[in-house]
């Protein structure tokens, strides 16, 4: 299964186009990304981030549970990101084999509100997970919000990553950079 699915991407890779939208070779890669964490609730998680000698971002830290915690985030700062009805995102990562939320924050919504996909991580291995815009969930304080509709492709102006998977302890994530396959999802 995993073989046909790793065929599927490489085949949907080479039909469309694909587009970077994140990268971090630049001396000023770090100043588009924030951390938020479940501190801004009470929690005492501790997620950080940083560009490493490789060219690569880190997302890393402690997940806690304590004060009704559970979550730590990165993102990038807002900007106009392009995407169109049809874009499948990819990003390169390297996880720890925790389960990780890619997410999308929109223009004109409360601060709570993201549209989320999971994806597992393997740990130490670099793999390249694909999500079709029209696979995110909107979700709102980490449930997710029926009625909602499909993201806005046009209203994206942040991408992050999110761990909250209520399993304290150290984490981390390496992300060498996030694509969007332009009529992939056609």
């Amino acid at each position: 299964m995993l073989v046909s699915a790793l065929i599927a991407l490489m085949s949907l890779m080479t039909q469309a186009q694909q587009l970077p939208l994140f990268g971090f070779a630049s001396p000023d890669a770090a100043a588009e990304w924030q951390t938020v964490n479940d501190g801004v609730m009470g929690g005492v998680s501790d997620g950080r981030f940083r560009i490493t000698e490789r060219r690569t971002l880190e997302f890393y830290g402690t997940l806690s549970l304590e004060n009704n915690g559970g979550f730590a985030s990165v993102r990038s700062g807002p900007r106009a990101l392009d995407l169109q009805t049809g874009d499948t995102l990819v990003a390169r990562v390297r996880g720890d084999g925790r389960s990780y939320q890619f997410n999308l924050y929109t223009s004109g919504r409360t601060r709570a509100f993201s549209f989320r996909a999971p994806f597992q991580t393997r740990a130490g291995e670099w793999i390249e997970v694909a999500v079709p815009l029209d696979r995110f969930e909107a979700t709102s304080f980490g449930q997710v919000v029926r009625g909602q509709g499909q993201v806005d492709p046009r209203s994206v102006m942040s991408i992050g990553f999110l761990l909250a998977e209520k399993t304290p302890g150290p984490f981390v994530l390496e992300v060498a950079w996030i694509k969007t396959l332009r009529g992939a999802g056609r």
